[in-house]
């Protein structure tokens, strides 16, 4: 049967309402502010082999990767009606530790299940849970090795056919700062995976069971004849780019007067027709420092992404458009590292950097189309200790926005998350209601976009006062050089982490350091500015022209 343009549309609309569902019921139900209020998390659709065929507009760098860890737990086969698997191993499907999957198999409604019997779909969500354990509070320290950055989870069933494994669970909760925010966003994952294993098996009721593979297949052939005609329209040729990242000589915690160690990632991107090859030879390789590097399957959803954000608002999402798309990967590299390395940073921090060489080598092919680089990291902070106050522990993790980069056709916007990360801020108010800070200071980093012919976005002041005694993590990126510009603009102004004690004194404290705070102390994070794009205009000077960004 071949299905006509308003049936694919139909079949990705109700898939994709699925994933939505199911996002809001994870956010509506979780319990940390870092999933219910920023939204840090993730939902999609899968066939029955593991390919993502609906995605809701979450964060890219979890759902470019969440095929993998959907296919990875294929091999706990044979499934069962109320099944729920889960994973967070980084080197097994995962991105980074605090990223927690869970995946169910879909049967049909109405239909008698046998032992044995293969699923028609799955579903899946990954949130970012505040808390896994680790050497420091947040599970993102400045770590050397995987095992520091906290509990690795294998692929493994968290509910067995409706029953759960509270054996499992209890390990799970057993290895966090703060238990009780860990039984309570689990149990939101599990709702919502639950959710969308119904709302799915009510569309094969709909559609029938061949009916949904048939839809499954033809909307994965119209994402790939997208995306094979978008990267028709580009050059053939070799474009090269390559970008660094800042990596510490040292690692003591709070140190100051920091020297970085350039880290390099280089593209080589070949436009052959309607293909598109990555190939990241020559990159520095893997490192003990700083948490860096960045498993297989972040590179590709980062370059995944990039791909897909020329292709318009209108194109599908789903696996289908990364079928014309292939890699070269180094092993052993900051882009496809291998374990014991740490890779928290790699999923936050290497991910933006990968994505900003992409843009940077497509600049060189559609010099009118491509923007300068954005502000290039989450700037990751996470705080932990006991609340005094409270009498409990706790654990919390926030990104926080910059500048984005100009573009051919408008200045970059301020105060936005870019690229790889695609939350919401967490409410000032919401914080002391739960935590023994506050913040002190929200505001826009005026004049940190990089001047051209459209300014880059600026970049974002928070500042943190602490009440109690705690723990404060720092990962960020672009400290030492700001954001590329294009055209002749100026790139942006690069950001700026400080402790200021209650005293008065202060230390910078680098792009990544782990601290100690008292009550008084304070910890500000300045954000990277935007680059700019084209040189600026001279008075009188005609506007030149551009083609439309898609």
């Amino acid at each position: 049967m071949t299905l006509s343009a308003s049936d694919i549309s139909i079949a990705d609309a109700a898939l994709t309402s699925v994933a939505e569902e199911m996002g809001e019921a994870l956010g509506r139900t979780a319990y940390s502010p870092n999933i219910k209020e920023r939204r840090d998390h993730s939902c999609g659709v899968f066939n029955a082999a593991g390919e993502m065929v609906a995605q809701a507009a979450h964060i890219p760098v979890h759902l470019g990767a969440m095929p993998a860890a959907v296919r990875q737990v294929l091999d706990l086969a044979p499934f069962a009606p109320g099944d729920v698997l889960a994973l967070n191993d980084p080197f097994l499907g995962g991105t980074h530790l605090p990223d927690l999957t869970t995946i169910a198999p879909v049967f049909a409604e109405g239909v008698p299940h046998a032992p044995g019997d293969q699923p028609i779909a799955f579903v899946a969500t990954r949130a970012h849970h505040a808390d896994i354990g680790g050497m420091a509070p947040g599970s993102m320290p400045v770590a050397t090795e995987l095992l520091q950055e906290g509990l690795v989870v294998p692929p493994i069933r968290l509910v067995d056919a409706g029953r759960p494994n509270e054996a499992a669970i209890a390990l799970i909760v057993r290895n966090s700062r703060a238990p009780e925010e860990r039984r309570g966003d689990l149990r939101a994952q599990l709702a919502a995976t639950a959710l969308g294993a119904r709302r799915l098996e009510a569309l094969a009721s709909r559609f029938g069971v061949e009916g949904l593979r048939e839809r499954f297949d033809a909307l994965l052939d119209h994402g790939e004849r997208v995306i094979r005609a978008v990267i028709s329209e580009i050059p053939d040729g070799r474009y090269e780019f390559e970008d660094m990242l800042e990596i510490p000589w040292a690692l003591p915690e709070g140190y100051a007067g920091w020297t970085p160690l350039h880290a390099v990632i280089h593209l080589t991107l070949t436009v052959e027709g309607d293909t598109m090859h990555f190939d990241f030879t020559g990159t520095s390789p893997e490192t003990d420092r700083a948490s860096l590097n960045a498993v297989a399957a972040v590179t590709r959803s980062a370059c995944y992404y990039t791909v897909r954000c020329l292709a318009g608002r209108d194109a599908p999402a789903n696996e289908g458009c990364y079928r014309p798309v292939s890699f070269t990967l180094p092993e052993r590299s900051l882009v496809a590292a291998g374990p014991p390395r740490a890779v928290s940073a790699g999923n936050v921090e290497t991910s933006q950097r990968i994505v900003d060489v992409a843009l940077g080598a497509l600049a060189q092919a559609l010099p009118e189309r491509i923007p300068a680089a954005s502000q290039g990291t989450m700037n990751n902070i996470t705080i932990g200790g006991y609340d005094s106050a409270r009498g409990r522990p706790y654990a919390y993790y926030e990104t926080i926005a910059g500048g984005a980069g100009g573009g051919p056709t408008r200045d970059g916007r301020s105060g936005v998350h870019t690229h790889m990360t695609n939350t919401m801020n967490t409410p000032v108010e919401a914080l002391p209601l739960a935590y023994p800070f506050t913040v002190e200071r929200y505001e826009l980093r005026r004049g940190t976009g990089g001047a051209g012919w459209h300014s880059g976005g600026d970049g974002l002041v928070r500042e943190y006062r602490f009440h109690d005694r705690a723990t404060v993590t720092i990962v960020s990126e672009r400290r030492a050089s700001g954001p590329w510009a294009l055209h002749g603009a100026a790139p942006g102004r690069p950001g700026r982490n400080t402790v200021i004690r209650a005293d008065g004194a202060s230390e910078d404290l680098g792009a990544r350091a782990q601290v100690e705070v008292g009550p008084g102390d304070r910890v500000r994070i300045e954000t990277p500015g935007g680059g700019g794009w084209g040189r600026r205009r001279r008075r009188g000077a005609p506007t030149p022209p551009t083609n439309p960004v898609p």
